[in-house]
């Protein structure tokens, strides 16, 4: 119960599966006026997960017939901010101007590290020493940890930048679930997973019944648990069911900073290397090495193109010895050097924001 009794109130709801407990709180909540919701809104932020956040608290204020949810667009000092795919929206207000608020969820996607100031994180610090519930979907939780606030607390973020995040915070502990709630930090992977997160806030606080009623609205077949995956199942994503290729391709996606030896992998699987050799060619059409490399220089990428890590330091994190060795490989695999891919990708954000992104 966001407005009634701030965050005390969320922690009990959110720890408590005592369904009695939430018909009671629903009761109190009646004559309160509608919970209020800010997000703040980084330029190139994610649209589908603002969209599948807000839409399941219109609806439920359509379906109960009063405004259950008031929800109001915040950016750092900008008048419209624009979405990674070119839409804009215009702010109800500024962060530093932001009166207090039980929730706020930080909106992000590519870039965010640029669109992050020092204000904003100190802001956000005060606005968590006086009791707001901080969220964060997408990339957002960048935002929470480079202010700090994600010590101790356990967290999760989109898939893709999960690895660029770990390798940046690696004393926090991060998930692959679709929402983190804990200790009045709510993170979020993007996505349509802030629509199942919503969902769940929705039912905590009044009923599964209209969670239920809303998720039907959305023609959203059921409502995903918290630990559901984020991700496609290797297996599909592979096109294959052999499951002891699952099980070695698994082991690599594991293991890209300290590689394993082919033969460990087969020991692991408990096959030959010729029969593991076989497996991928058949099944991948390349051999087990060639795999592991795709896979090293993929995360290459995302390192170089995310974060402002040197290119040593990339190197490193992908399992290469040195960044000669890791230039090569990328130069072969991509057909470009390292500091390339990341001056691209800088002229990419730019191009966007002259569109009128940003």
């Amino acid at each position: 119960m966001f407005t009634a009794v701030g965050t005390a109130g969320l922690r009990q709801i959110m720890a408590s599966d005592d369904r009695a407990e939430i018909r009671r709180s629903k009761g109190r909540a009646e004559a309160h006026p509608p919970e209020r919701i800010a997000f703040l809104l980084l330029p190139r932020f994610s649209m589908i997960a603002f969209f599948s956040a807000v839409e399941p608290l219109r609806i439920a204020n359509r379906l109960a017939g009063r405004p259950l949810y008031r929800w109001e667009l915040v950016t750092d000092g900008l008048t419209t901010v624009g979405a990674s795919n070119g839409m804009r929206l215009v702010a109800d207000a500024a962060l530093d101007q932001l009166g207090p608020v039980p929730l706020l969820f930080v909106c992000a996607s590519f870039d965010h590290e640029r669109y992050t100031s020092p204000s904003m994180l100190a802001r956000l610090r005060q606005m968590a020493a006086h009791g707001t519930v901080l969220g964060a979907l997408d990339t957002g939780p960048f935002v929470l940890a480079a202010a700090r606030l994600l010590e101790g607390r356990r967290v999760t973020l989109h898939w893709e930048s999960a690895a660029v995040f770990r390798e940046r915070y690696p004393q926090l502990d991060v998930s692959d679930e679709l929402f983190e709630i804990d200790r009045a930090r709510i993170t979020c992977a993007g996505g349509t997973a802030a629509m199942d997160l919503m969902l769940h806030l929705i039912a905590a606080r009044h009923g599964d019944a209209l969670a239920r009623d809303v998720s039907e609205q959305l023609i959203h077949q059921r409502i995903r648990a918290r630990n559901d995956h984020q991700r496609m199942e290797l297996a599909l994503r592979l096109g294959t069911a052999n499951s002891r290729l699952v099980r070695s391709v698994a082991l690599m996606e594991e293991h890209i900073d300290a590689p394993l030896a082919q033969r460990e992998i087969a020991n692991h699987v408990g096959v030959s290397l010729r029969h593991l050799e076989r497996l991928f060619v058949s099944d991948l059409g390349q051999t087990p090495s060639a795999y592991y490399r795709h896979l090293k220089l993929k995360r290459g990428r995302e390192l170089l193109t995310q974060t402002d890590m040197s290119v040593l330091e990339v190197a490193l994190a992908c399992g290469y010895g040195s960044a000669a060795a890791f230039s090569r490989a990328y130069a072969a695999r991509f057909g470009h050097a390292p500091r390339t891919a990341r001056a691209q990708a800088s002229q990419t954000n730019r191009r966007d924001e002259d569109g009128g992104v940003g």
